[in-house]
């Protein structure tokens, strides 16, 4: 019998990109619903370290470490044998996998090629190979969107480019396998407390939050725990009719328009005043 609060037991998942940030929260959070977890990436000493880590409670040998680059079919196909292997099934597929290379406007063709090789076709060859193994009816995709693919920036190129296709392939799969009783959902995290956020603001969480504060209701930035939060609850059956839609996981961010909900007085008072 599951314990109280592992709405995922029994359920098996493979997760992308999920060696540190909020692709190894989403594991963390997963493998505490009850999932067995196949950790996948590139960083083989973190994802080694995740598995015997996950692995040290009372449960054992649930989450192994699989070294995946999502830009290679062959090791697409190698980690489905090893999850079915050890697992012998796969109910949840999540692609987190992604590559930040982007320079915007000055962005080469190499930076366009290897960012959209990363976030949009290897998620679609992942989706497309994981066919035969997804339980049917009753697997579930999660695909890993950003705010970055709703809305135009003057810094970014291939990165919002590749997110903006992920989360309308997202409604391309959710039709093609919703016959087969699969879902397919895509998140979309806002600004979060992470790797990349601390590099910004050199570990202060505090600037982070004022910054934060400027583009979303909420005033702060978001944490990694509450992007996996929405994953395990999307991946469980109390999502079971859910599919095809994006959900923003942003703090009001994407509610918002260019004004930032302020309002065209606001805006104007404030142009006089520095004018």
């Amino acid at each position: 019998m599951a314990e109280a609060g592992q709405a995922l037991a029994g359920k098996v998942a493979l997760v992308t990109g999920g060696t540190h940030s909020i692709g190894a929260a989403i594991c963390r959070r997963l493998h505490r619903a009850g999932a067995r977890v196949l950790v996948t990436g590139i960083a083989d000493q973190a994802g080694e370290a995740l598995a015997r880590d996950l692995n040290g409670g009372e449960r054992r040998d649930d989450a192994l470490y699989r070294h995946l680059d999502v830009r290679s079919d062959a090791e697409i196909e190698a980690a489905l044998e090893a999850c079915q292997a050890a697992f012998g099934r796969l109910d949840i597929l999540v692609n987190c996998a992604c590559s930040y290379r982007d320079r915007g406007p000055d962005s080469s063709r190499d930076d366009w090629l290897e960012t959209l090789n990363v976030n949009i076709v290897g998620p679609a060859m992942l989706v497309q190979k994981a066919g035969a193994l997804l339980t049917k009816p009753g697997g579930v995709i999660v695909n890993i969107g950003s705010i970055s693919g709703k809305v135009g920036s003057r810094e970014r190129g291939p990165y919002a480019a590749g997110k903006a296709a992920l989360m309308h392939f997202t409604k391309l799969a959710a039709a093609a396998l919703g016959p087969e009783g699969m879902r397919v959902v895509s998140v979309s995290p806002g600004w979060t407390w992470s790797p990349p956020m601390e590099a910004m603001t050199q570990g202060r969480r505090d600037i982070a939050d004022a910054a934060g504060g400027h583009v979303n209701p909420l005033g702060r930035v978001g944490r990694m725990e509450e992007v996996a939060n929405v994953v395990a609850f999307v991946a469980s059956d109390e999502a079971g009719w859910v599919t095809g839609c994006d959900i923003a996981v942003d703090g009001g961010f994407s509610a918002l328009g260019p004004d930032q909900g302020l309002g065209p007085k606001h805006w104007c008072d404030s142009a006089a005043r520095e004018n």
